[in-house]
C-alpha cells in the first residue's frame, strides 16, 4: 500500500470507529491530569482529541505525551472511540507516539495578539482554528466555482498576467520593463483576452491572480487577488446578469453544505446565507441614485477653500463604499446596479442604444456590508464604435490592433464580468478583514511574508 493511501484523516475518523489508526500531524494544545495526558491533534482536515492512559500505555511513552508541545509534530497509533462530547464525535486512545520534532516556543500562544504581529507570522498564523476554517470556505468557494463552469459548458482558458497593455487605463498597474519591448504591465483582469477565447470557444472562463497599484488602505482591497472572468458570445446584459446570479446562488448553498463545521467556527449566522436564493434585486443606476436622494444619503463635497459640504448625490458621478452600504441596507441578498454611466466605466463597455450617456454594465453588491463582488458589462461589439473609445481615452492604437480585430472578423454581441475571489470569500465566511481571505495578502503596507 503507498504511503498515500496508508493516511487516515481527523475529517474520516467517523469511519473508522473501534479500528485502530495512525494519524499524522501537529498538537494543537495539551492537557495533563494525572494519569490522563489529553493531547489535541490537527491534520489540515480538522482537530480530535487524543488520550494518553498512564496504566495503559506505560510509563515511557506517557513521558513523551506529557513532552508534547504546540505544534510539535507527530504520528499518534490510537483506536477510535465514539464520544457524542467532543466536537468531531470521536476521541483516539494512544497506543503509541513517534515524535518528529518537539517545537520550542512557538510564538502564537493562546493568548491575545495584535494584528500587525499576526500579520508578521502570517505563515504560522494559518495554523490557527479560525484562519484553518476561512482557507477551507476559501477552497469550498473556488471548487464551487469552477463545478458551477465547467458543469454548464464553459472552458477555462488561461488570459497572461504580463501584458502590454490595460484594461482600464495603466494608472493603477504595476509597470515593469520587458526585455527590448518596453514597458509590461502586471494584468488587472484577464477580460481583454478572454474576449478572444470566447470567439473561439463561445463560452469560457478565466481564474487566476490580479493585481492593481491602488493605494486603497480599506477591508476590502487587496494588491494581489484572485478573480474569475467569465465572458460569453451572444450573450447581452440580461444574460449576463441572470448567469451572475446563477453562479452566487450556486457558490453560497455549495458552501452551506459542505462548510457546516467552518461556518461554525467562524460564528457565522447561516440563516443569512440561507436567504441567498434567486431571484435577486435589481435597480438601475439612476433608482438608486433617486433611492439615496430620497433616503438622504448625502455625498461630501470639497469645495474651492478646502473645506467639505454634503449635497445630495449627483447623477455622473460613480458609488463609493458609503453609496453601496446605504443601497444595500435594505436587502438580505445581494442586489444587481446596472446601466451605469458611460463616464466612469470603461472604454469596452457597450452604450445603451436606448440612452447613449449610459452603459450596459452591471455591478452585483452584497449585503451585511460586503460590497460590490462582482462588475461586468455587455461588450462593445462594433468596431467603429470600439475605435471611438479607444481614440478618446488617448490608448495606443496599436496595441489594441488585436481587441480590434475581434470586431472585425465574425463580431458578435458579447458580455462577460469578473467576481472577486477574496471579497466572495470574505462576505460568505463572516471574516472581519480581507487579508485574512488569502494564504498571504499583499497590501501597500505589506509584502512580508
Amino acid at each position: 500500500m503507498s504511503l498515500y493511501h496508508s493516511y487516515i484523516t481527523i475529517e474520516k475518523l467517523e469511519d473508522h470507529i473501534g479500528k485502530e489508526v495512525t494519524l499524522n500531524g501537529w498538537v494543537s494544545d495539551k492537557t495533563d491530569k494525572g494519569k490522563l495526558c489529553f493531547v489535541k491533534l490537527r491534520d489540515g482536515s480538522g482537530i480530535v482529541q487524543c488520550v494518553a492512559f498512564r496504566p495503559s500505555i506505560g510509563d515511557e511513552l506517557f513521558e513523551q505525551a506529557t513532552s508534547l508541545t504546540q505544534e510539535s509534530s507527530v504520528s499518534i497509533t490510537g483506536i477510535v472511540r465514539a464520544e457524542s462530547r467532543a466536537p468531531s464525535g470521536v476521541e483516539v486512545d494512544i497506543a503509541n507516539i513517534k515524535i518528529w520534532q518537539i517545537s520550542k516556543e512557538y510564538p502564537i500562544t493562546p493568548k491575545e495578539h495584535g494584528t500587525e504581529f499576526l500579520m508578521q507570522h502570517r505563515h504560522l498564523w494559518l495554523r490557527s482554528t479560525r484562519q484553518h476554517a476561512i482557507m477551507r470556505i476559501r477552497a469550498a468557494v473556488v471548487k464551487a466555482i469552477r463545478d458551477f463552469f465547467d458543469g454548464n459548458g464553459f472552458k477555462l482558458m488561461d488570459s497572461p498576467i504580463l501584458t502590454p497593455n490595460a484594461c482600464e487605463g495603466t494608472s493603477t498597474l504595476f509597470e515593469t520593463k520587458y526585455f527590448d519591448l518596453g514597458k509590461a504591465y502586471l494584468s488587472q483582469s484577464g477580460q481583454l483576452y478572454a474576449e478572444a477565447s470566447a470567439m473561439a470557444l463561445g463560452r469560457v472562463y478565466t481564474f487566476g491572480p490580479t493585481f492593481r497599484a491602488e493605494k486603497s488602505k480599506t477591508r476590502r482591497h487587496l494588491t494581489e487577488f484572485w478573480m474569475v472572468e467569465p465572458e460569453m458570445a451572444f450573450f447581452d446584459l440580461n444574460d449576463d446578469m441572470d448567469l451572475a446570479e446563477d453562479l452566487v446562488e450556486y457558490i453560497v448553498q455549495y458552501v452551506l453544505k459542505t462548510c457546516q463545521k467552518e461556518l461554525a467556527a467562524m460564528g457565522r449566522d447561516v440563516s443569512k446565507l440561507e436567504a441567498i436564493r434567486r431571484p435577486f434585486h435589481r435597480m438601475s443606476y439612476s433608482e438608486a441614485v433617486e433611492w439615496l436622494n430620497n433616503n438622504e444619503v448625502k455625498l461630501n463635497k470639497k469645495q474651492a477653500d478646502g473645506s467639505e459640504i454634503q449635497i445630495d448625490f449627483p447623477w455622473g458621478e460613480d458609488f463609493g463604499a458609503p453609496q453601496e452600504e446605504a443601497i444595500m441596507q435594505q436587502f438580505d441578498k445581494p442586489c444587481i446596479i446596472h446601466r451605469y454611466p458611460a463616464e466612469v466605466k470603461a472604454f469596452y463597455m457597450k452604450r445603451d442604444p436606448n440612452q447613449p450617456t449610459v452603459a450596459l454594465a452591471m455591478d452585483m453588491l452584497a449585503p451585511e456590508g460586503a460590497g460590490e463582488i462582482i462588475g461586468g458589462s455587455q461588450r462593445e461589439d462594433d468596431f467603429d464604435a470600439l475605435l471611438s473609445r479607444i481614440e478618446h481615452e488617448q490608448l495606443p492604437r496599436e496595441e489594441f490592433e488585436w481587441f480590434l480585430d475581434l470586431r472585425k472578423y465574425g463580431s458578435v454581441p458579447h458580455a462577460g464580468f469578473g467576481l472577486g475571489v477574496e471579497r466572495t470569500v470574505k462576505w460568505i465566511s463572516g471574516a472581519e478583514h480581507i487579508r485574512e481571505v488569502i494564504p498571504f495578502p499583499r497590501m501597500i503596507y505589506r509584502i512580508v511574508p
